[in-house]
């Protein structure tokens, strides 16, 4: 069980998206305004469909107490009633980068690659199983590390976006770690033989192929 935690977690710190090249440039300060946009544009195409996803693995969950657990993560991105939630920390982002929220919510910005990429994260979560759909969330075992580099890097290098526009990262410091540690016993437990280890493998392994192709669209359209 040991070896099999270790090969998930060396899956991410391989092919976890902090070390694709935009993500590098945004952490160096390298981004122009345009950049920045356009990916926080495009982003909030994948973090509208967050809630989405994981309304589609609780109801994969055949149990109460899982349900219960999973639930979370929708009320996280959709919040427990209007003006809360991570969507709304997004598009306050978006609004304090020069971003309207008609404009992220219209989607007319969104590139076909991302468009491509989401679309394959949830169509995983739709029709993969519960431990193909929990595996792919255990990107999240990085995100805090990300999410405080993030926060850093944007004190720093990029100050004409107000400090309200930072909540979401500040926030999913920790609930990234709850999220981390809520799902990899799960897909422990799960795993039980050689074929269910290598789906939860491959899906992880896929999760981070969507990543890294939001991040070369944006990439390739904005510079």
């Amino acid at each position: 069980m040991r070896d099999f935690e270790a090969e998930l977690r060396a899956v991410v710190r391989s092919r976890y998206h902090d070390l694709h090249p935009f993500n590098q440039r945004m952490h160096a300060g390298l981004l122009s305004e345009q950049e920045l946009r356009g990916w926080i544009l495009n982003r909030f195409h994948y973090q509208r469909h967050l809630p989405i996803k994981d309304a589609l693995i609780l109801a994969k969950l055949d149990h109460p107490d899982l349900r219960r657990l999973w639930i979370r993560r929708v009320v996280d991105q959709d919040g427990a009633s209007g003006g809360e939630g991570g969507l709304e920390r997004w598009l306050r982002l978006g609004e304090a980068a020069g971003c309207g929220r008609e404009e992220m919510w219209s989607g007319r910005a969104v590139l076909p690659g991302v468009r491509l990429a989401v679309d394959g994260y949830v169509n995983l979560c739709r029709h993969g199983s519960a431990l193909e759909a929990v595996a792919a969330s255990l990107t999240e075992l990085l995100a805090p590390d990300l999410m405080k580099t993030r926060i850093a890097a944007f004190e720093e290098h990029y100050p004409w976006i107000g400090s309200d526009g930072l909540r979401y990262f500040q926030v999913r410091v920790d609930q990234g770690r709850e999220d981390g540690e809520q799902a990899l016993p799960l897909v422990l437990s799960w795993a039980r033989g050689p074929t269910e280890r290598q789906a939860a493998i491959r899906a992880l392994e896929y999760k981070c192929e969507v990543l890294w192709t939001l991040l070369n669209a944006v990439e390739r359209a904005y510079r």
